[in-house]
């Protein structure tokens, strides 16, 4: 999600999964002369966890994060004074929407790495930057390249015709369509996005299309994952002129949840591709 406009909507993250750390080493152009001993970030991205002292207050994976780790930024939102107390070497931020945080730790004299990623290559490419920034790409690279495979194995598994018609849907009012890495992820799992074109679209605002779009695309399937807010089906059933949608009817209206297909990282390619696969390919009732 890359809105954070909404009340309440500072999104939940992936915890260690998450694209918005606080890392402990001022990286140069010049080469490192040792790995970062701490780490404050919200990202796991090779076995680097116990160098993280900070993590954002919407953090859930692993579990032990919330215990374990200082909460110290949401998502459009920073406790600077407390991120300054960790003594960060370098501050890696992810998104346009948390501009206003980087300008205040750069004033601060903290040294930032802003990734933007949209897209399954910006996720792999951050996986495999993040990995260096920390002294681990060898381990990032692999991590990166487990995924590649695991998502091309998956696109080549045989789906019965023809592909069921999907439509994702990031936030109810207004409606607002899937985002690019998500979109892609559709596809992989042997969907059609009825709105391909939107994925190209970086800004929630870009993707905000009228009902009548959805009813006129007829999709098969409804996913549904409104940035953190629980999705209530009976809401979309009840809009006009929904009922004959063949999701609607059919009652295939599913809610991932948006830690796992929101955030671009690792959760996305695989707890999150994970339930796409299971939304559109249900395991026949024995």
């Amino acid at each position: 999600m890359d809105r954070g406009v909404k009340p309440g909507n500072d999104v939940p993250g992936n915890g260690y999964d998450d694209n918005r750390p606080f890392i402990r080493h001022i990286l140069r152009h010049a080469p490192i002369p040792s790995p970062p001993d701490r780490v404050s970030y919200r990202g796991n991205r090779g076995g680097e966890q116990e160098r993280i002292v900070g993590v954002s207050g919407y953090a859930v994976r692993p579990p032990q994060v919330r215990r374990e780790k200082q909460r110290v930024s949401a998502f459009i939102s920073a406790d600077i004074p407390k991120i300054l107390k960790l003594e960060p070497d370098l501050v890696l931020a992810f998104s346009d929407l948390q501009a206003d945080i980087v300008a205040d730790l750069v004033r601060a004299g903290l040294a930032i790495h802003v990734f933007n990623q949209r897209d399954i290559a910006g996720i792999l490419a951050m996986i495999r930057t993040l990995g260096a920034l920390v002294g681990a790409a060898e381990r990032a690279d692999q991590l990166a390249a487990s995924y590649e495979k695991r998502l091309a194995d998956i696109a080549a598994i045989s789906r019965p015709s023809p592909k069921p018609k999907v439509y994702f849907e990031e936030w109810d009012d207004p409606l607002i369509s899937g985002i690019g890495w998500v979109s892609e992820l559709i596809e992989i799992a042997g969907g059609e996005d009825i709105l391909p074109k939107l994925r190209f679209q970086q800004a929630a605002k870009d993707r905000t299309i009228l009902p009548d779009v959805v009813r006129t695309a007829a999709p098969d399937v409804i996913l549904a994952s409104w940035c953190g807010k629980k999705v209530v089906p009976d809401k979309i059933r009840k809009r006009p002129g929904w009922s004959e949608i063949p999701a609607v009817r059919n009652d295939r209206i599913v809610e991932i949840k948006s830690p796992l297909i929101l955030q671009p990282g690792p959760a996305a390619l695989t707890d999150g591709l994970d339930a796409i696969v299971a939304a559109l390919w249900p395991e026949p009732v024995a």
